[in-house]
């Protein structure tokens, strides 16, 4: 991996470090709509990271999520429950952002944080190759 790749799949995971750090600050605050906004984003940039590995760049949320799911899950590098994680967070975030009165509460929120968590150690966990190399 050239340094240009290497320095944007480090940014991209220093991205990820900051939403989930913000979506736990917003938990904490019953910020519950942007809580889960910054948790799906936490997943989503970690998710562009390991895109950068198969030299693919989506330009819509939905190429990541295509692209995630046919080249990391569906070839077994990563668990099924990835997947429906980055789709669900992602569902959460639009009610969250755009629906007047969303469904997003306490719980909802809880669970966001915490598979945006599981998501981005899993990542790093994939990605410790590239970034020790």
């Amino acid at each position: 991996m050239d340094k240009k790749t290497l320095d944007l799949l480090k940014g991209y995971l220093a991205k990820a470090e900051e939403k989930l750090r913000v979506a736990k600050t917003l938990l904490k605050n019953e910020g519950y709509d942007d809580c889960v906004s910054r948790a799906y984003y936490c997943a989503f940039h970690a998710a562009q990271a390991l895109l950068l590995t198969e030299g693919f760049s989506a330009n819509t949320h939905q190429g990541v999520l295509n692209f995630f799911g046919l080249n990391f899950v569906k070839t077994g590098r990563f668990d099924r429950k990835f997947g429906k994680i980055l789709s669900t967070l992602k569902d959460e975030r639009e009610n969250g952002d755009y629906e007047i009165y969303s469904a997003i509460d306490e719980e909802v929120a809880k669970v966001a944080v915490k598979e945006a968590e599981d998501f981005l150690k899993e990542a790093r966990h994939y990605l410790n190759k590239y970034l020790k190399g």
